[in-house]
């Protein structure tokens, strides 16, 4: 673990562990608003391959309605994303930028308690997995 991110290295493949992670979010005011397969991109692109790499857009609105409220600058950061890598065949990391480093960016954004909960439930989450 890391000051910057939350993250985890799980076992399985990035379909599987991206429906966990989407699965696992809703409980806690979560949801996927994008999927970008990044690794599908940068060969479709490039034709360059890399491993498999999913970015999944994760938003819970009530947050984010409440830090936008602050400061518009938030829509900067909206969504969070989570990324779920393939490092070998069976291995995967999951990892999101901790919500609380994600906001240093912004002026005006006190470090609140929701901020605490939101990356208190992700860092639950991810850690679950």
């Amino acid at each position: 673990m890391n000051k910057l991110s939350i993250q985890k290295e799980v076992s399985g493949n990035v379909d599987d562990i991206c429906q966990r992670v989407t699965d696992a979010i809703k409980p806690v005011g979560f949801g996927i608003l994008t999927r970008i397969d990044f690794d599908q991109k940068i060969y479709e692109k490039l034709n360059e391959k890399i491993n498999r790499c999913v970015i999944l857009g994760a938003c819970n609105p009530k947050l984010a309605f409440d830090a936008f409220k602050q400061s518009t600058d938030v829509a900067l950061l909206i969504p969070c994303n989570i990324v779920v890598r393939e490092i070998e065949a069976g291995k995967v990391i999951v990892e999101a930028m901790r919500p609380t480093m994600m906001l240093e960016f912004v002026k005006g954004v006190a470090k609140s308690d929701w901020i605490l909960k939101a990356e208190f439930d992700l860092e639950n989450v991810i850690l679950a997995l």
